[in-house]
């Protein structure tokens, strides 16, 4: 895995359990598979444009809130 699908796995993370949000609701919300959640989460996949839209849409917030910065 990429250092910057690790890091956008970790900002996802954040932002979810900021909002009091279970991977398991993320999914219900998103329409994305829970256990494909869980990839997000740890960073083991690239995502679609389209998935980012879904769990910003589902985590209500625009999709750069989810983006990792340029700087490490």
């Amino acid at each position: 895995m990429s250092e910057l699908s690790k890091r956008f796995g970790e900002k996802i993370r954040s932002v979810r359990t900021a909002k009091g949000i279970s991977q398991d609701k993320l999914a219900v919300k998103s329409q994305i598979d829970r256990s494909y959640i869980g990839r997000i989460d740890r960073g083991e996949v690239n995502i679609t444009i389209d998935k980012l839209y879904l769990l910003a849409e589902a985590l209500e917030c625009e999709p750069q809130d989810l983006l990792p910065s340029i700087k490490k």
